[in-house]
């Protein structure tokens, strides 16, 4: 289980494809605390170490084809930006929100603009996923907890602080570009309750 805080930044170093998966060596300020076969949400997409590389100060990665075609990972580049966060501790604070690492679906940045210290960014998402976000709740962007507003059927928009800005992918976002997106899971739960109701 994640909270949405991102710990580092990450880079991609290497891309190798193999038969349907992929294979991603990334490099960041927390290898040395990595361990094989530990679970690190990248991007909100939750991957297992399966290599570390203390001397070139890089690990291994790999996203099977389910997730490639579920997740913007397919996009990826080499020198690309990542969000990384590793599982909460058990007696840890509980900053953000419940943050699973499993993607439900990309959205596309439709406006980015400075607000006099600030940023907002809107996102539009398939219609088809259903409404399973609320105005002022936590929605989970890149593996970053934020709190959207102006939620409509297949949008919604948000705020980011100039720390968030600085610390995660956020400035490198243009319109035109895909984000993963993890709706929160209380809102996933009570919205099949209620499907399950009109059945």
């Amino acid at each position: 289980m994640f909270t949405g805080i991102i710990e580092s930044l990450g880079s991609i170093t290497s891309i190798v494809p193999q038969d349907g998966n992929v294979h991603f060596e990334i490099t960041c300020s927390i290898v040395k605390e990595l361990k094989v076969d530990q679970s690190v949400a990248h991007n909100g997409v939750c991957l297992t170490v399966t290599k570390i590389d203390p001397e070139k100060g890089t690990y291994w990665v790999t996203a099977i084809q389910e997730t490639l075609n579920k997740t913007n990972l397919a996009n990826w580049k080499e020198g690309k930006l990542v969000n990384l966060e590793r599982c909460m501790l058990n007696n840890g604070r509980f900053d953000g929100h419940i943050v699973q690492g499993h993607v439900d679906l990309c959205a596309t940045c439709t406006h980015r603009e400075e607000t006099d210290g600030s940023w907002r960014f809107s996102f539009e998402y398939d219609p088809k996923a259903g409404q399973v976000m609320v105005e002022k709740g936590s929605i989970t962007i890149n593996g970053i907890s934020l709190t959207c507003f102006d939620v409509k059927n297949n949008g919604f928009s948000v705020a980011i602080i100039p720390y968030t800005y600085e610390h995660t992918d956020m400035h490198t976002l243009t319109v035109g570009d895909t984000i993963n997106l993890e709706f929160d899971i209380i809102g996933k739960y009570v919205q099949r309750l209620l499907h399950q109701g009109k059945e």
